[in-house]
């Protein structure tokens, strides 16, 4: 079935070299339940048939739910479910469940709910005991596997046993703990009723918490871990724009330059790692997610619009050119994650070996005189700063000049250059960290918004064109009938789509409308937005659940409102309809997206910072965005160049942007975007037309006039009301 190339990953091996055991994930498409298809575990996927089981036998559910990439997961793995003793108590006295988070989002909000509630704390992999009828009653995280193990006093196998004690001697008891486990569950999640939308004050008390935890010396907020999320540089860089705050311009800039000099960048290859487990970005945790380097693609792009910094350019496009090289797939749509753990030349798994050098490896590639300048640049020099080895980073600045060096900066950056080239073919020759090779269709459409913006405001048609590869993919792959699937992986399609495939699918729908001017993806972005209105709004409270509403029963329904590493559902939704009514004065999209802001911010405040994509729909909705027309004479698209280098060298976030010729592509335009109609060419030159609310300026047919309308902002002041 697997093919001639399959390779088990599993330690335990028959003489002929295939895996001694093998459970139900076999017939899985998931990379994460495939890799636990050869443990001595019993496992089955989650569905009808283990929670059937469990009831029959009168077992408790042990339900398992991490996803490809994570480390502890790897290690809960190798430590307890290829254990054959603990693997052998699990099958003989529970059924044992195993769930991707990644491509079910719905399971895992619901249980981390419930091991939060439980413990104060939530992560991965997530550990749940449950009831036969999917009620939870114990969880937690990760467990060492025995007694004392990393200090425990208590290991994965003795709770096994305690539990399954419990469960038979004091049935009354378990069932008492899963219904109040439950009762919390769904109180936590219950749709609330809003109050009335707050005004700038709430966006500028949200800046001050930031401002107060900032990191003046390494960026981001203070403290480690450190996310590239926990400070929202796009939202601040919103603040900036209208206020002119510059101590605010100054954390974004000093964020992003200190990530990129960091070990969380990586140096070599380009694109971010997850996270940073210091406060100085050197220490990664080495796996590297789609949607992260999305994001900070969208955060680099905009730092480098509001700055004019070619460094943040420069890393932007790094960042573009390794997800096109290792992260696309043939058929175009963009891969999940790569591991953290590599294997070592002694063939053990290690995490960060695969990205991390020694001198005498520099020394190797490139020889005595470029090894040294290597190992100065990237910090590389005194002792080794992780395992015995270096992780590169830039410690002395982030511009690429050596201290000391006489020769010019471009001399320099071009041996820089022949330094990463030579450094990242070496690098490829060693074993691989595992790729996750699954296509979420949430996270494409960040990576598809990303390529398009990127594409538009670069002038660089090749990352349109990947983009639109990528949604056409999604189109003919992840779609029937109008209706999107979660996952693709083997030919397979997953489980149905949920709110954040279809929000920010059509967010990068409505992104690639404005980089192609083609009007059929404005229309399949009103396809989805049918879709998420019928069966995930919430009519009498605003906002939209997770799954639809024929979706399959939980003992909760989530209605996600807060950011974690990635948008909410409801953040990017609401967004949405705020550009679809700037396009179209159509009054229902101001309905529901007021009462959706309502739900979520009309109400306690406290919570405003784990908001902050939020916020930026707040700041859309409290701004005059810009409705930006540019007609042209048909056949003359070039004139239109002096216009799109004024667009293109402004950050202009709220506003929404339609080019046309004058004629028939102007009224198709027009048919589908209202915003469109009645504008037209003035004595044949480029004309644009620069509107707030369906009000406009006087059409400017010269560059210069243009640029000074686009620059009129709606202004945030510190007086600004509630």
């Amino acid at each position: 079935m697997r093919g001639k190339k399959y390779v088990p990953r599993t330690r335990h091996m028959t003489p002929d070299g295939f895996a001694r055991y093998t459970n139900r994930l076999f017939l899985e498409s998931s990379p994460y339940l495939l890799q636990h298809a050869h443990n001595p575990v019993n496992w089955y996927p989650w569905g009808n048939e283990a929670f059937e089981a469990a009831s029959r036998l009168n077992r408790p559910v042990l339900l398992s739910v991490g996803y490809s990439t994570c480390h502890w997961c790897h290690v809960m793995e190798e430590e307890s479910f290829e254990d054959e003793e603990i693997a052998r108590y699990l099958n003989e006295n529970y059924i044992s469940v195993k769930v991707d988070r990644e491509e079910r989002p719905d399971l895992d909000a619901v249980y981390m709910t419930a091991v939060q509630a439980l413990t104060g704390r939530g992560g991965w992999p997530m550990t749940v005991w449950l009831t036969p009828d999917r009620k939870p009653f114990y969880g937690g995280t990760y467990f060492p596997a025995r007694d004392g193990d990393r200090g425990a006093p208590a290991g994965f196998l003795t709770l096994l046993e305690k539990i399954r004690d419990v469960y038979h001697a004091q049935p009354e008891r378990i069932g008492r703990a899963g219904q109040q486990v439950t009762a919390v569950i769904r109180e936590r999640l219950k749709p609330e009723k809003g109050g009335p939308i707050p005004g700038s004050a709430l966006l500028h008390r949200t800046v001050d918490v930031y401002r107060k935890s900032y990191d003046p010396i390494h960026g981001g907020l203070q403290g480690a871990p450190k996310f590239p999320s926990s400070l929202p540089v796009r939202l601040l860089l919103r603040y900036y724009r209208r206020t002119g705050d510059q101590d605010v311009l100054s954390m974004v800039r000093t964020t992003l330059e200190k990530m990129a000099a960091g070990g969380i960048y990586d140096q070599v290859g380009g694109g971010f790692h997850r996270y940073s487990t210091d406060e100085k970005w050197l220490v990664p945790h080495f796996e590297k997610m789609l949607y992260d380097n999305a994001l900070l693609s969208m955060a680099y792009l905009e730092g480098y619009q509001a700055t004019g910094d070619p460094e943040f350019k420069k890393i932007l496009e790094e960042i573009l050119s390794y997800v096109n090289r290792e992260m696309t797939a043939p058929e175009g749509g963009f891969y999940s994650a790569t591991d953290a753990d590599s294997k070592t030349p002694g063939g053990d798994r290690e995490e960060g070996y695969f990205f991390t050098w020694n001198r005498d490896e520099l020394v190797e590639v490139l020889g005595d005189g470029l090894a040294g300048k290597a190992a100065e640049y990237f910090g590389m020099t005194g002792n080794a700063n992780f395992e015995g080895r270096f992780i590169p980073h830039v410690p002395s600045s982030a511009t690429g000049r050596l201290t000391g060096d006489d020769k010019s900066e471009k001399s320099w950056e071009a041996e820089l250059t022949t330094i990463k080239k030579q450094l990242y073919r070496h690098r490829s020759q060693r074993p691989r960290p595992l790729r996750d090779e699954k296509i979420l269709t949430s996270w494409n459409g960040l990576m598809i918004s990303a390529l398009a913006r990127a594409g538009m405001v670069l002038d660089k048609p090749i990352y349109t064109e990947r983009a639109v590869r990528a949604a056409r993919f999604i189109i003919s792959d992840l779609s029937r009938n109008g209706r999107l699937f979660r996952s693709f992986k083997d030919d397979r399609v997953g489980h149905p789509g949920f709110l954040d495939d279809y929000a920010f699918f059509t967010a990068a729908l409505l992104d690639l409308y404005e980089a192609t001017a083609d009007t059929e993806w404005f229309e399949k972005a009103l396809v989805l937005d049918n879709v998420l209105q019928e069966e995930f709004e919430d009519p009498e409270n605003g906002g939209f659940f997770m799954t639809p509403s024929a979706g399959e029963g939980l003992i909760a329904r989530e209605k996600p409102h807060t950011d974690g590493a990635e948008p909410s559902g409801n953040s990017i939704a609401l967004m949405n309809l705020m550009r679809l009514h700037t396009y179209t004065f159509d009054d229902r999209f101001r309905r529901r997206y007021e009462k959706g802001l309502a739900a979520f911010l009309g109400n306690d405040t406290s919570m405003s910072p784990a908001l902050s994509e939020m916020l930026m729909a707040l700041d859309y909705h409290l701004d005059a965005p810009k409705e930006i027309v540019i007609v042209f004479p048909k056949g003359r698209k070039g004139d239109v160049a002096p216009f799109w280098a004024q667009f293109r060298k402004r950050l202009l976030p709220n506003r929404i942007l339609v080019v046309a010729a004058q004629g028939r592509d102007l009224d198709r335009h027009a048919r589908v975007v209202p915003v469109a109609a009645g504008k037209k060419v003035i004595n044949d030159r480029v004309t644009a037309y620069v509107c707030e609310k369906n009000v406009c300026l006087l059409p400017a047919t010269d560059p210069d006039t243009f640029a000074r309308q686009l620059d009129e902002i709606e202004r945030l002041t510190p007086e600004a009301g509630s």
